[in-house]
């Protein structure tokens, strides 16, 4: 029976990475890390936020909110394939903080957040832009909390780190965006169930900064240990960097409520 319950294991990650190889690059976390940090957000937003949402979104949730703008970087307009496509990360060269590099002329996620939560604020603004602001916003804070979309400058956030994945070939960033949560075959619902349970009232307190400078620091700083020495990834990784990665997204779930709460807080 136990020998059955390895093959079984076995054949099912080697299908998880064979999908994984076949899907095109990645370029944030993939939908269902959107989707986490989304719906663990949704608890803990203030009336005023929430009441806010619901105005813009309707029954959209944030949940459904996160993945958007990724999706729409498959339509040819020049605001998708060229403007916009600076707002998912940030370079933080090794050693230095973001401010000492700064943003480059054609902007980062850090300038993108501060237009869309002037937009937001903005008592002008349409409905349409208000939209695309708070999904925005909601995409780029989760993007932040994945450590390579605070990348060094040098290798693409980890695009040009070539790595295997249970002998498939992706790259480092593919496999911090969706194979390591993919790989657990959670449901993005389950799995938000589970980490927002699993947060502690001091983790809460800690984690739930609204400045996304201290959002930048935290994942430059954890961005080194990432990179292996050995290519080759399997278990030996799932086992070091799960509990990374949930902390990742349990934190860009209470970011993006702190972040929305103050957007939305009463003047």
């Amino acid at each position: 029976m136990k020998n059955n319950r390895i093959a079984r294991s076995l054949c099912a990650l080697a299908a998880m990475a064979c999908t994984l190889a076949a899907s095109p690059p990645a370029m944030a976390w993939g939908a269902n890390g959107h989707r986490i940090v989304g719906a663990i957000a949704q608890e803990y937003l203030s009336p005023q936020a929430h009441a806010a949402m619901l105005e813009i979104l309707g029954s959209e949730t944030l949940a459904e909110a996160g993945p958007w703008p990724d999706f729409m970087r498959s339509d040819p307009d020049e605001f998708w394939q060229q403007t916009a496509s600076p707002w998912h990360y940030v370079t933080v060269p090794e050693g230095q903080a973001y401010d000492d590099a700064g943003a480059p002329p054609q902007g980062d996620a850090l300038t993108a957040l501060d237009r869309f939560a002037a937009t937001l604020r903005d008592p002008s603004a349409s409905l349409s832009d208000r939209q695309t602001a708070l999904r925005f916003i909601v995409h780029i804070v989760g993007d932040l909390q994945q450590p390579l979309h605070a990348g060094d400058g040098t290798d693409r956030g980890g695009n040009d780190v070539k790595v295997t994945w249970f002998g498939e070939p992706t790259n480092l960033h593919a496999l911090w965006d969706s194979g390591l949560l993919d790989s657990q075959e959670l449901s993005y619902s389950e799995y938000a169930e589970w980490l927002n349970a699993d947060l502690t009232p001091q983790e809460m307190r800690e984690w739930a900064s609204p400045d996304p400078r201290v959002w930048i620091a935290d994942s430059a700083a954890v961005r080194p240990g990432l990179y292996p020495a050995d290519p080759d990834l399997g278990y030996e990784y799932n086992y070091r960097f799960k509990g990374l990665m949930e902390e990742r997204l349990q934190k860009g779930g209470l970011r993006l409520a702190a972040y929305l709460n103050r957007v939305f807080a009463p003047e």
